[in-house]
């Protein structure tokens, strides 16, 4: 049963009711001797305050969507298959365009009103195993854009988060879905991957040989499959990344670990640092760590990467990250630090989100 389904959220207020009428009903009417009396209407108490809270969580979870399922919440899931030795470009030898053709089937999300659809990937070159969740634009099944390909953003949510976090506690889609319409922003195709791979350990989106291979699963194999089933194009000038929390940072290692693959990234109250996020598994070891800092990727590429970011967030949560990249880099690297206020949570990235797609539609390409 789904932790933010309609079912499970039903049941929780179903035994809450229960568990707060029940002493009312039996107070009086328990039976034996003090001692057992005592215990039955102490259980009956506990077992109230326990289902107020649980209802709290359940709720709080259905809106922001933090755990998905069981194996989310108790942190068993493991959704890697494989995690080879896939080299620097985390391609393991195989170019995507030449591989066969990734042909899914979707199926719509209820939880969303049917206007999300959801596919299991199976990823050749990761290993990974996992859900996508893929949202059209109003233009796609319009005939005047039938000869139209759409721009790409890839959604990484925090952690704890699923691929639905973006649209059951952001709702991306229903913010954006007016400012397309009006012309405000271009249409996009909007994509949001399982990043919870192991348990609740964060992989910091990063390859890691032995135990994942989070950066090809998100750059290469989600990747390919889009591409393969809508009207996208690959090349990178069509496709963004954009992320909140752990995933801002996983938006803007990727795009300036791979600027073949993506020109562009929105970070939301992100950081340059992977040890900042307690539960990353990069962050735990000291040089992956170092190597994975943002300013040391910027800094010690070949040459300066050709990617765009747009990183915001409170002074300390976000913004003085963005000042030290911005710092950093060096042309054709651009970085824009933008500074917010508000906490580090869903209302104040949803206030930015009109702003930093109207940015993101200023920089990717339609066909």
């Amino acid at each position: 049963m789904s932790l933010t389904g309609t079912p499970f959220f039903a049941t929780a207020v179903a035994l809450t009711v229960t568990a707060v009428v029940l002493p009312l009903a039996v107070w009086s009417k328990v039976r034996g001797p003090a001692v057992v009396r005592l215990l039955l209407r102490a259980l009956m108490v506990v077992f109230a305050q326990v289902m107020a809270v649980a209802l709290v969580f359940v709720a709080v979870n259905r809106a922001e969507n933090f755990y998905a399922s069981w194996d989310d919440l108790l942190g068993t899931g493991d959704y890697v298959n494989a995690a080879e030795d896939l080299g620097p470009d985390g391609l393991g030898g195989k170019r995507p365009d030449a591989q066969p053709k990734v042909r899914q089937e979707f199926r719509p999300v209820d939880e969303l009103g049917g206007q999300v659809r959801m596919t299991e990937l199976d990823g050749k070159v990761s290993g990974v195993k996992g859900e996508v969740y893929v949202w059209l634009p109003p233009q796609y099944d319009d005939p005047a854009y039938k000869d139209r390909t759409f721009p790409v953003v890839e959604l990484i949510p925090g952690m704890p988060g699923t691929g639905k976090s973006w649209f059951l506690g952001l709702k991306v889609h229903q913010q954006l879905e007016p400012l397309m319409r009006s012309g405000r922003i271009q249409p996009f195709v909007l994509v949001s991957p399982r990043t919870m791979l192991l348990g609740s350990t964060d992989t910091g989106c990063a390859n890691i040989t032995g135990k994942v291979n989070a950066d090809s699963w998100l750059s290469v194999d989600v990747r390919k499959m889009v591409v393969d089933n809508f009207r996208v194009r690959a090349d990178a000038s069509s496709w963004g990344v954009a992320g909140y929390s752990a995933g801002a940072y996983c938006a803007a290692k990727l795009a300036v670990s791979h600027p073949d693959r993506y020109a562009a990234a929105v970070s939301l109250s992100g950081y340059n640092d992977p040890g900042q996020e307690p539960a990353s598994l990069v962050g735990q070891d000291p040089e992956l760590r170092r190597t994975h800092n943002l300013v040391h990727l910027l800094t010690s590429a070949p040459v300066p990467p050709p990617v765009s970011l747009w990183m915001s967030g409170a002074q300390a949560d976000g913004y003085a990250s963005a000042v030290e990249l911005s710092k950093a880099a060096r042309q054709p690297t651009v970085v824009h630090a933008e500074k917010v206020h508000g906490g580090h949570n869903i209302e104040t990235w949803v206030r930015q989100l009109p702003q930093a797609f109207t940015w993101l539609s200023g920089l990717l390409r339609a066909g």
